[in-house]
């Protein structure tokens, strides 16, 4: 279970503060598949940061029951100066892993090649983005955290990691920021819809859908 009590996060302006998320208490279930939509700029990827603890709130807080993943997707925790092995040695000693096998994970998982093991720096943004699934794919989490798990690679690589997430999901939950209707009746159980800094939970699929397409049909709020 992950319960977020009374959780805020704003960003400082020039003029102000622009408000992500505001005084927001929900509860996302154990084991439960969870898409979470929302329009480009809600704050679907800030909302995940705050939940896997990368990034602290204005106030409020992010209670959890289990273990929970990076953002997968995001390499902002990785060091660009370190190599591709070495970064994701560094994550293995952070979650309490064994460092050899999840270098074994990922390297045969990302298909980085002779790039593993250069540094960060050099690599392209898909590139990171396989090295941050593999890595996380490669942890026993409790809950895992993906931003468009169909993002990384080409057509084979993001059907081999589609399966994997398949195989994590069966065992562990995930909260799921996808735009892809069908990705969210394939692979989630239920969908929360981000809007002005608020959240409406649906065990609806179809419902909350319609609730983003409809948000999505309208000029975002002022």
């Amino acid at each position: 279970m992950i319960k977020l009590e009374r959780l805020t996060k704003n960003f400082p302006m020039r003029k102000g503060h622009k408000v992500v998320v505001k005084d927001l208490t929900a509860v996302f279930p154990t084991g439960k598949s969870v898409a979470l939509l929302g329009r480009n700029g809600a704050g679907k990827s800030t909302l995940l940061r705050l939940i896997s603890g990368s990034l602290r709130p204005t106030s409020g807080r992010v209670l959890s029951t289990g273990s929970i993943s990076y953002p997968v997707g995001f390499s902002g925790s990785f060091h660009p100066q370190l190599t591709g092995v070495q970064n994701t040695r560094f994550v293995a000693r952070i979650y309490g892993v064994d460092t050899d096998e999840l270098v074994d994970y990922v390297r045969e998982f990302s298909e980085l090649g002779q790039h593993f093991f250069m540094p960060l720096r050099t690599y392209s943004s898909g590139m990171k983005a396989r090295l941050s699934f593999g890595v996380s794919m490669g942890i026993p989490f409790d809950t895992y955290l993906v931003d468009e798990v169909t993002s990384v690679g080409d057509g084979a690589f993001r059907a081999k990691s589609v399966a994997v997430f398949e195989d994590r999901r069966s065992r562990a939950g995930a909260i799921v920021v996808t735009h892809s209707p069908a990705m969210v009746r394939n692979m989630c159980d239920m969908a929360v819809v981000l809007e002005n800094g608020k959240v409406d939970f649906y065990n609806d699929l179809e419902a909350a859908l319609e609730h983003h397409e409809t948000n999505m049909a309208n000029p975002p709020p002022v």
